[in-house]
């Protein structure tokens, strides 16, 4: 992918891949003071009370009002949590792991929809919820969020997860009908996160129905599937 547009990604030095995206989250947060949230709806949301700590969120880009509350997505609180960042009003010491595995009860995906977010939010990006397309992000072009529509739609897939190519081409079309660029994030088994830029192709003689399985390893060969799309990673 382009450095100067899309996210990039991760040097081929990187060290793996926790320790490393450790570090750089807890940069990334430090201008967030420690934000005290309650649990609410059985576990499944994070209520932020104080008017102070919703005015500190959001100019960060963490969190939306929903009604009359000001709610944290699971991935937020567990990024902020993993930074040092977040307490939980009534649960003591409550650790990342902790606060984890209650919250991933309600979202078997949760796991993936954090490495994604957390390293894009490293990398200095604003992610918010996508719009449906599966474990997707709508994300903002660094220094535009509040200014200027997201630019990309980001989907997070684990390394050897398979894709249905006639759904996932039929996303990329939508995506692109929206003016936004799609970018598949590949979780590879460290936990490290590789960006392929997709696009939809069209090929008239071929139309049956595959399964793609992507792969790690930065190479960006992720071939052409007869659906038509394409990926690239750079």
């Amino acid at each position: 992918m382009s450095s100067s547009s899309s996210p990039p990604s991760p040097p081929s030095s990187l060290p793996s891949g926790h320790q490393a995206a450790t570090t750089a989250a807890t940069a990334a947060a430090e201008a967030v003071p420690v934000i005290g949230a309650r649990l609410a709806a059985g576990g499944r949301l994070l209520v932020v009370d104080e008017v102070r700590s919703q005015d500190e969120l959001r100019t960060k880009g963490f969190g939306e009002r929903e009604g009359r509350d000001y709610v944290l997505k699971p991935y937020e609180a567990l990024y902020l949590m993993h930074a040092g960042r977040l307490a939980i009003a009534g649960r003591g010491q409550m650790t990342f792991d902790s606060l984890f595995d209650l919250l991933a009860r309600h979202d078997r995906n949760l796991m993936t929809k954090f490495l994604v977010y957390r390293d894009l939010r490293s990398r200095g990006y604003v992610a918010k919820e996508g719009f449906g397309f599966g474990d997707d992000f709508r994300v903002y072009e660094r220094g535009e969020y509040e200014s200027k529509p997201a630019r990309y739609v980001v989907f997070g897939v684990s390394e050897g997860a398979n894709v249905t190519a006639k759904g996932f081409a039929g996303a990329i079309e939508q995506i692109e009908k929206m003016g936004k660029e799609a970018v598949v994030a590949v979780i590879e088994r460290r936990g490290e996160v590789i960006y392929y830029k997709a696009s939809k192709m069209r090929f008239a003689q071929n139309r049956h129905d595959i399964r793609i399985a992507f792969g790690g390893g930065g190479s960006g060969d992720n071939g052409k599937n007869d659906s038509g799309s394409s990926g690239s990673g750079e």
